[in-house]
């Protein structure tokens, strides 16, 4: 059974819809570049109201789509990076909350297909520069992090589910150890133990020598320009660009600090936004801009560690008009930008519809003809027809799962929003484990119409006990059939009896 959600547009079908010749089409290539924790509003095309100012991914937004309600598939890393790599939701994973540390191992099991395999199979060319943070096995990890050698080869990394080529880091660059990976191999063995404090910080760890971590994220950037320079011409490729940045340690490099204004966050983002331009003028540079999909996003919402609340005494919020920051169930948490263009078929205009970033493997199997199966991106739409029709109605997602750093669930349809939780399941005020006494006092859920209240600001849970309903009944089946696309039923992962202890908790919430 194919999964009926999944509309295929072929290079041929992308042909009939915008009118030229079959002849002449050719697979787009595709670059994905993730920032990490960055709000909606650091961007000034996405905020009036930006102190931060972000030309190029402006100049991205003017030539592209804007979904002004994107989100990440959690609100925090590790699981929005499962998410946009396999087209499921993370929880469906045995990843239940939080993320993973540099010396973790691999989340992805190896006999699931990915962006990366996938169009390595449509006859893509697949790379990943960057930060990983999905895990892999450090040779002799088994006797602890001090006993790792870093002169043997790791292994279930990003080449073992299919990227032909890497170059990065194991984590956040704020998480040891410091070492460059380049396909399998560190590029040098560390030769020092560093660590970082305030803005600053990173976690006390071994230091390659070749690493600097102020000069990783343009070293980064250097890496993938590199590699559309001198990529295999003739040959479509996929690009997966997943930035350190602007997460902690907050290090902008010299020719930046100062320049926002703000501080070193807003300062940071101004770097990120620069590095933005370096890819898209190397395309230019190569003549691949027209037919290259570049998607420009973030993996979930600004963190604290920015210090929102100096920016905010400076007139500059990074979650815009939204509640909350990473790790929250709250908007700020997981509304993140998203811009994506692509010269020869899209024309520039915005979308308000709800979408998610594990839609992009949908996505990117429509563009290139590939047939998705069951057991393959259960939880993707593909998100074509609103990027090909300015003027496009027609509803794609039934509904959205949000989930917090404490493994806590949002459900969004429509307008409306329900959290299945008293507190917003992450790092800001309500905060579970801290707050407790705050939270007893709590209803057990909450529900917000986002259209009347995008603040979340008045919890309607009690006058609508009908989407209440329908929502806790949405939920349970998106669980118990391990999908929330049509198509056959599939398991999750971890604990067999998980979902269904969730279900019984959330039958016993008030309706």
């Amino acid at each position: 059974m194919k999964k009926k959600h999944t509309i295929l547009l072929s290079v041929s079908s992308l042909a009939i819809l915008t009118g030229c010749n079959t002849k002449t089409v050719e697979n787009p290539n595709i670059i994905f570049i993730l920032a990490d924790d960055m709000g909606y509003g650091d961007v000034s095309a996405l905020n009036k109201d930006s102190k931060i100012k972000t030309p190029y991914i402006d100049k991205m937004a003017e030539n592209g789509v804007v979904f002004t309600n994107a989100h990440s598939s959690s609100s925090v890393s590790t699981p929005t990076r499962y998410g946009i790599l396999t087209g499921r939701y993370n929880w469906r994973s045995t990843l239940k909350n939080g993320v993973l540390y540099g010396y973790d191992k691999a989340l992805i099991r190896p006999d699931r297909v990915t962006t990366a395999s996938m169009l390595g199979e449509q006859g893509y060319e697949t790379v990943c520069i960057g930060k990983w943070h999905l895990g892999w096995t450090w040779n002799n990890i088994e006797q602890g992090p001090d006993s790792v050698d870093f002169s043997k080869p790791i292994t279930h990394g990003p080449t073992a589910i299919g990227f032909g080529y890497f170059y990065g880091i194991a984590a956040s660059l704020d998480m040891p150890p410091y070492v460059y990976v380049e396909n399998e191999m560190p590029t040098a063995l560390p030769d020092r133990i560093t660590s970082g404090k305030g803005m600053q910080m990173w976690r006390e760890g071994p230091t390659a020598s070749d690493f600097e971590h102020r000069k990783t994220l343009s070293h980064l950037i250097d890496k993938a320009v590199a590699y559309i320079n001198n990529r295999t011409k003739n040959k479509p490729f996929y690009l997966y660009l997943p930035l350190p940045a602007p997460h902690t340690p907050i290090l902008p490099d010299e020719q930046f600090q100062g320049k926002s204004g703000l501080n070193p966050y807003g300062d940071f983002v101004m770097e990120v936004d620069y590095m933005v331009g370096r890819i898209v003028e190397a395309l230019k540079h190569n003549g691949i801009e027209d037919n290259t999909f570049l998607v420009f996003t973030a993996d979930n919402g600004c963190s604290p560690a920015a210090r929102i609340e100096e920016l905010q005494e400076k007139g500059h919020y990074p979650s815009y008009i939204y509640l909350g920051h990473k790790a929250d169930l709250y908007e700020g948490g997981h509304r993140i930008p998203c811009i994506v263009q692509w010269p020869a078929r899209i024309k520039p205009h915005a979308v308000d519809q709800t979408v998610c970033l594990t839609d992009f493997m949908a996505t990117f199997a429509a563009v290139t003809g590939y047939d998705l199966k069951d057991n393959e991106a259960e939880d993707s739409y593909n998100i074509l027809p609103l990027l090909m029709n300015t003027s496009a109605r027609e509803t794609i997602r039934e509904a959205t799962v949000h989930h917090s750093i404490n493994g806590e669930f949002s459900l969004r349809r429509g307008d409306w929003k329900l959290l299945f939780s008293p507190s917003s399941g992450g790092w800001s005020f309500p905060r579970p484990g801290r707050d407790t006494a705050i939270i007893r006092t709590l209803p057990e859920i909450q529900l917000y119409n986002l259209k009347t209240d995008p603040e979340e600001a008045y919890n309607v849970y009690k006058e609508n006990p009908g989407v209440v309903g329908e929502f806790r009944d949405i939920m349970i089946r998106y669980i118990r059939d391990g999908r929330s696309t049509p198509g056959i039923p599939q398991k999750n992962e971890g604990d067999p009896e998980w979902g269904e202890k969730l279900i019984e908790d959330w039958m016993k919430t008030v309706i």
